[in-house]
């Protein structure tokens, strides 16, 4: 009997050191925990979607809108209309446009190096720290890389062209280290 409560101690010591390295943070295991976040978080011209058809009227950003608007429909994922009696212009979407639509998604980050961290700090059930990484784009579309495109869109057109820097808070409560939803 006492040999058997040793071993059960033994085990739940060996088992509480084993999780005890999950939860100490590290260049990789933030690494892997922020790419695990990207992986499933596209980057996207409209995160929130457009309708269409879309008729754009003159008002406020109609220039900054339209320009937008042009630059997709020259690399072919929509059409212009315009409609002279009611003057605005109807934009609908190719074929190309209706694979995009309607976030027009460009890629989702990849974490390339995590460069520093905070130390953990508990907050309720989780333990807490915040990351400092540099990030690429991966799976970028064609249409993406045009002048037209990083002009009218200039965040996107940097988030393209170079690695970009990124700071995130990560949280672990035994699990792995992960973006807080």
């Amino acid at each position: 009997m006492n040999g058997t409560i040793k071993t059960l101690a033994a085990a739940a010591l060996m088992l509480a050191a084993g999780c005890a390295t999950d939860v100490k943070p590290s260049n990789d295991k933030l690494q892997k925990g922020l790419n695990q976040y990207y992986e499933a978080h596209n980057e996207c011209l409209y995160p929130e979607g457009l309708k269409f058809p879309l008729d754009l009227m003159p008002g406020d950003n109609f220039a900054d809108q339209k320009k937008k608007l042009d630059a997709m429909t020259d690399v072919g994922l929509m059409k212009r209309e315009a409609v002279p009696a009611a003057k605005f212009y109807r934009y609908t979407l190719t074929p190309l446009g209706e694979r995009a639509a309607p976030r027009f998604c460009y890629g989702h980050k990849t974490v390339t190096a995590v460069d520093s961290f905070t130390a953990p700090v508990k907050q309720g059930k989780f333990l807490q720290t915040t990351a400092s990484y540099h990030t690429t784009l991966m799976d970028i579309p064609v249409w993406v890389k045009t002048d037209k495109m990083t002009a009218a869109f200039p965040d996107m057109g940097k988030a393209v062209s170079s690695p970009q820097p990124g700071q995130t808070m990560l949280e672990n409560a035994g699990a792995g280290w992960q973006v807080p939803q």
